[in-house]
């Protein structure tokens, strides 16, 4: 029996996501036509938009729907020339101009916020930062549905999010903006989305995306994320009883519920991940799109964490439906591996 473990890199869809995507194939016209069956498929996709802007608390802003979140941030970046910190998501930082640095908290400091681009949370570490007022971008996509945050109040321009970060479906995001902020559009042609991004929008995935966003909103008011983070909490606190010398990233400061990274010098993160998932877990060592990459994580680099640190931690990130017994599993096994590796080594 397996436990997946790597929830920031992607959810398991929702029974709700599921159902309306169902749903939604029978939906046959394309939005963009007149008549009834047209008519249909744009009533569906304009309930789903009225919906996620409901859940993200974006009332009166235009959501802009996208293949992804990565295409939501070269829509919103692109010919904006911004500023962008060092621990950002590789799909931000090919993007921005000048490189802001970070402390060994993971935390960065934003002087000129109507230039800059900032994530709320980091996808490798959980680290939150603070979005000023003005900021011209921020990325939410790791924090939506598992923090409580609504674009109205977070004070950015721009904010960019993604359905299977929070247990919709692959291959649908969204970029939402100030109603009158200016986007420039990256795919021209039909006019879709408010002229903001051509083509045929994906109305199965929409709906998916809808309907996950309102379970995670609804989740996140009955309080299971507390639950989320005692276990995160538990883990991080047996390993470290029975392993001192681990180091865990950005514990002191404020943190996703669910994510933990956290490395043993020395021994490689990519040989923890393909330990334990020979064991059942599936963890993760960095973000999911480095993936196959053999280095060091650029986001603990940039936290001053040296190579041989950075390139040894492992990501463990939870989700609503994780257990107590999976959390206490893992740890298990983990220092089995770890009291291995260490006699191999002496």
């Amino acid at each position: 029996m397996r436990t997946y473990l790597d929830h920031n890199a992607t959810t398991p869809l929702r029974p709700e996501a599921r159902d309306a995507m169902i749903a939604a194939m029978d939906v046959v016209g394309n939005p963009s036509s007149v008549h009834a069956e047209g008519r249909a498929a744009k009533s569906l996709m304009e309930k789903s938009r009225g919906a996620i802007a409901t859940a993200f608390g974006a009332d009166g802003a235009d959501v802009i729907f996208t293949s992804s979140a990565t295409e939501a941030a070269s829509l919103a970046l692109e010919g904006r020339d911004l500023a962008g910190s060092a621990v950002e998501h590789d799909a931000v930082r090919a993007w921005i101009r000048e490189e802001l640095p970070a402390d060994q908290a993971g935390v960065v400091a934003i002087e000129t916020p109507e230039t800059s681009t900032l994530q709320l949370a980091n996808s490798e570490t959980g680290v939150i930062q603070k979005i000023p007022e003005g900021l011209a971008v921020c990325d939410a996509t790791q924090a939506f549905g598992k923090l409580p945050v609504a674009f109205n109040w977070l004070g950015a321009e721009m904010a960019f999010v993604s359905a299977h970060k929070l247990g919709g479906p692959k291959g649908v995001g969204a970029l939402v903006v100030k109603r009158g902020t200016d986007v420039n559009a990256r795919l021209k042609g039909g006019g879709q989305e408010m002229g903001r991004r051509a083509g045929t929008e994906n109305i199965i995935g929409v709906a998916g995306f809808a309907a996950a966003a309102t379970a995670a909103v609804k989740e996140l008011e009955e309080g299971v994320w507390k639950e989320v983070a005692r276990l995160r909490d538990l883990l991080e606190t047996t390993l470290a009883d029975a392993a001192p010398d681990t180091i865990f990233m950005g514990q002191t400061s404020d943190r996703l519920p669910n994510t933990s990274c956290f490395a043993v010098p020395g021994w490689k993160g990519e040989t923890q991940v393909m330990q334990m998932d020979l064991a059942g877990y599936a963890i993760s060592a960095g973000s999911a799109c480095s993936s196959g990459k053999v280095k060091a994580s650029a986001v603990l680099t940039a936290m001053g964490y040296d190579a041989t640190v950075a390139s040894s931690a492992i990501r463990v990130s939870l989700g609503p439906n994780t257990r107590e017994e999976e959390i206490l599993g893992f740890a298990d096994k983990w220092l089995a591996q770890l009291q291995k590796y260490r006699a191999k080594a002496a």
